[in-house]
């Protein structure tokens, strides 16, 4: 389930689907290959079994804090960091702030940096018209409601691996943000990393609720009464708190060697999706739309024993921005 449902006992962080982080994607632009696409995806309309979705609307939560951190030095902390909050949700219409902010001030928890955008539109009817910021050849921009692009056979995997063949999150929508930027915007050299990370004031503190890189790690990997703990952790500590219980997990699920379940945690840790931008995406370098992340997981888990579902990506993905498809109706 990607990162959909990444609070204990199969909830939303919060209890607010809006504070539900559920993908992180980065790759090369298919329009111009000097730009990254970097996109988050929040708000699922499924819900986990037997558990109705909560009544929130297809909005942003107003107020939260949706923030993409980039990493170009390999360090784990944030070098530039964009930010977005948005306003109350009325009349089926909400607007967007957006940030930038580059060194220490990426490493804020608060919005930082410079405004690239005030109180730009949210889309909920399935328009896709881009935000450009300083220009045509420079930042592109969108916020609003899309098709899920996350892809997996649920029922199977809670059955023994015994896939169906049926896509659970087909025809499901999610609140997304997606940006192309310049290359060099994320730093001068081919690699970054990055994570992404939603948080909530509550009387007035500034509360992380939800943070991920890698797909399928936090629902899939810890155990319930540690799920909500890690979402309100930094990347930056994640080999010293979680090197050690991985491994372990590594070894009793997928009969791994002690030295090699060290070795394949360290592919998830720190908890950031690292992408070298001279190669193609393709995750674990980077995550592109159409990878098959949930078949990934389980062979990652298992070293190879859980065959991959079969299933294909969705075919509303789009060849131009902002390339998720239009949101289905009625979701």
């Amino acid at each position: 389930m990607s990162n959909h449902f990444s609070a204990d006992n199969l909830k939303f962080p919060g209890d607010d689907r809006r504070l539900e982080l559920t993908d992180v994607f980065a790759f090369a632009s298919p329009e111009d290959p000097g730009k990254t696409v970097l996109i988050i995806d929040a708000n699922p309309t499924v819900a986990p079994p037997p558990i109705p979705a909560p009544t929130t609307g297809p909005e942003f939560c107003p107020g939260a804090v949706y923030r993409i951190n980039i990493d170009s030095d390999g360090d784990a902390q944030a070098d530039v960091a964009f930010t977005f909050t948005f306003s109350e949700y009325a009349n089926g219409s909400q607007t967007g702030t957006a940030w930038c902010a580059t060194g220490g001030d990426a490493r804020q928890p608060e919005p930082a940096g410079q405004v690239l955008v005030d109180s730009f539109p949210v889309s909920f009817d399935g328009s896709a018209q881009p935000i450009l910021v300083g220009g045509p050849s420079q930042i592109r921009l969108f916020a609003g409601l899309r098709s899920d692009p996350f892809f997996a056979d649920v029922e199977g995997a809670l059955h023994g691996f015994e896939w169906t063949g049926h896509d659970d999150f087909a025809g499901n929508n999610v609140d997304s943000i997606v940006l192309e930027v310049p290359a060099d915007l994320l730093g001068s050299g081919p690699s970054i990393g990055m994570w992404a990370s939603i948080s909530r004031r509550e009387n007035g503190v500034l509360e992380q609720m939800d943070r991920g890189g890698n797909p399928t790690i936090n629902p899939f990997i810890n155990p319930d009464g540690e799920k909500n703990l890690y979402n309100t952790r930094q990347p930056a500590d994640d080999v010293a708190n979680y090197l050690g219980p991985w491994s372990q997990l590594l070894i009793e699920k997928g009969g791994y060697s002690p030295e090699e379940a060290k070795a394949v945690a360290m592919q998830v840790l720190p908890d950031i999706l690292r992408y070298d931008r001279g190669k193609a995406a393709a995750y674990p370098n980077g995550r592109a739309l159409t990878d098959d992340v949930f078949s990934m997981r389980f062979a990652w888990l298992t070293n190879g024993k859980v065959p991959p579902t079969g299933l294909m990506p969705h075919a509303d993905l789009m060849p131009r921005f902002p390339y998720l498809g239009p949101p289905t109706p009625g979701h």
